[in-house]
């Protein structure tokens, strides 16, 4: 068990500190790094191997290491070989750290570090400054947002599709308890309907014991039946008992609102009476074919949650029921249209009463649809007269009104997670702006200062021509630019200065970002004592032939 967690991390590590250790050597392959001992390299390589490992538990101090090589090398921290390591690490900083406050003060720190190197090395130190803040910013804020960015998008997919888990056993739920509930009513309904007819029976042969005119033989089986009827009476309310809800018990009987043998027609009227714009369609007429008890109990239950969904979603609108009964079966159609005004009570409701509608006429063998109709809503049942065969315990068909109410739920938090994810990007777009509005400061005020001293150390070619060796420093000085190279090449000087001499370093052109040519002059004892040109980066031919022109 543990050794698969130590593979599924050594062997990411290791390639990882692999891509991280390979700049560094292919820089030094190819001669883009000033030449090292190989004992730096290969510490270097060892300090970002514990930078990798201590990345995975504390990633500001694996921050941290490729700082360090990367200032140990250059105080600017502008590197080929660890530069790279340093966003890289920056960027899993920002993936594996949830505060940001630890990152911040290990750039500071860097930051600081850094300015004091800087400041100690002598040259001009406003270059190499801004260089140091460009890369911190460019190679270790910026990957370090990117990161922070993945990590919160990781955290809020996950917590959507751990919501859209819970939101979805929760549907589930709430369709099992409706169809519960509408089992239980079911199975009320057995109770008003069997239990008084179970009643009259009992009544009946109570009624047949006690009569004239029968032998002691014939009152013993009247009185058998009577208690039959008593004992299956008392047998359903025990069985309706154990059906019924037990979160809608109350501690004393409350008697129904509705009467248990009302008619459809009966319900009509006393919604209309209640001062809904109802009506039947047809009217009731007499020789209609005789309705099972159970399914005229079902298409009074639909009409009367179309009626309650009616008054309570679209209150003033017009209400069409229909009820037709045919020889096969029955069916009902409740139609209400739009709601004249807004009113205040016109919500969404949880819609378990239509999945309770859909259980009674699943478990009935028939039919059951309901959405959105011409403006208003449609409910509609078809409820076959004839019971179907037993099949098992009738499963519920997720579609249709569970779909509707799962998506009516799902809504809300859908649109949570998008308000997430703007407020997620919103906090990210911020730092964004503000590290790269910094950023466009900084390499402005680098390309300004660059372009600055540049342009004012350079010394015009024909002045250098015209100066004498053994001159006075008074009589060279006017033709001087006013700053001097603070970085000379010194490694492309053709012979060294003289001993004890002061040199100083010019540009000989005024192009930026490309080599040019230096000149050199040395003093000793306030006089000219050596100069000498600096080549660019080019063939001899051409700098002895740029020379001569120059000394004509």
């Amino acid at each position: 068990m543990s050794r698969r967690p130590a593979l599924t991390t050594v062997l990411p590590d290791t390639l990882l500190w692999v891509a991280l250790v390979a700049p560094g050597f292919a820089a030094a392959w190819l001669g883009l790094n000033t030449p090292r001992p190989w004992w730096q390299s290969l510490g270097g390589a060892a300090v970002l191997a514990v930078a990798v490992v201590a990345s995975r538990t504390r990633p500001v101090l694996g921050v941290l290491l490729a700082a360090g090589l990367g200032l140990a090398t250059s105080p600017s921290l502008f590197t080929l070989s660890y530069g790279p390591a340093l966003a890289v690490l920056a960027f899993l900083l920002g993936r594996r750290s949830a505060g940001a406050r630890p990152a911040l003060y290990a750039f500071a720190a860097t930051a600081a570090a850094g300015t004091l190197l800087v400041v100690g090395r002598g040259f001009d130190p406003v270059i190499e400054w801004l260089v140091l803040t460009g890369t911190l910013l460019f190679g270790a804020v910026f990957p370090w947002l990117i990161g922070r960015y993945r990590r919160q998008d990781r955290e809020l997919v996950a917590a959507g599709w751990s919501r859209a888990a819970q939101l979805e056993r929760e549907q589930v739920i709430v369709a099992d308890r409706a169809r519960l509930r509408e089992r239980a009513r079911i199975a009320q309904d057995m109770h008003d309907s069997l239990g008084h007819e179970l009643s009259l029976i009992a009544l009946r042969a109570g009624a047949l014991q006690v009569a004239p005119g029968l032998d002691a033989e014939q009152r013993a089986a009247a009185a058998d039946l009577r208690g039959a009827a008593a004992d299956a009476t008392d047998r359903l309310r025990d069985i309706i008992g154990i059906l019924r809800d037990p979160t809608t018990t109350q501690a004393a009987p409350v008697p129904p609102l509705t009467p248990a043998d009302e008619t459809i027609p009966a319900l009509v009227q006393r919604a209309a009476a209640s001062g809904m714009s109802v009506r039947l369609h047809p009217a009731p007429r007499t020789g209609t074919p005789a309705v099972p008890v159970m399914i005229e109990r079902a298409a009074h239950r639909v009409v009367q949650e179309a009626l309650t969904n009616a008054a309570k979603h679209a209150p003033g609108a017009d209400v069409t029921v229909t009820v037709e009964h045919g020889a096969d079966g029955t069916a009902v159609t409740v139609v209400n249209g739009p709601a004249p005004t807004a009113h205040p009570s016109a919500s969404g409701g949880s819609g378990t009463g239509l999945l309770g509608l859909r259980e009674r006429a699943a478990l009935a063998g028939g039919t059951f649809s309901a959405g959105p109709y011409d403006g208003g809503f449609r409910v509609s049942a078809h409820l076959p007269h004839t019971p179907p065969a037993p099949a098992g315990e009738a499963e519920p068909r997720h579609t249709g009104e569970a779909e509707a109410l799962t998506a009516a739920s799902a809504a809300g938090d859908l649109d949570a997670f998008a308000r997430a994810r703007r407020v997620s990007r919103r906090r990210i777009v911020v730092p964004f702006a503000v590290v790269g509005g910094c950023a466009a400061v900084f390499v402005a005020a680098a390309f300004g200062w660059y372009a600055y001293i540049k342009a004012h150390s350079v010394l015009k070619p024909a002045d250098y021509a015209a100066l004498r060796v053994g001159a006075p420093y008074d009589a060279v000085a006017p033709v001087l630019p006013d700053r001097r190279v603070a970085d000379p090449p010194v490694k492309r000087t053709v012979a060294p200065p003289p001993a004890g001499a002061q040199c100083r370093y010019y540009r000989a052109s005024g192009e930026l970002f490309v080599s040019v040519d230096h000149f050199r002059l040395c003093f000793q004892d306030g006089r000219l004592v050596a100069k000498s040109r600096i080549p660019r980066v080019g063939t001899a031919e051409v700098v002895e032939q740029e020379e001569k022109e120059w000394v004509r």
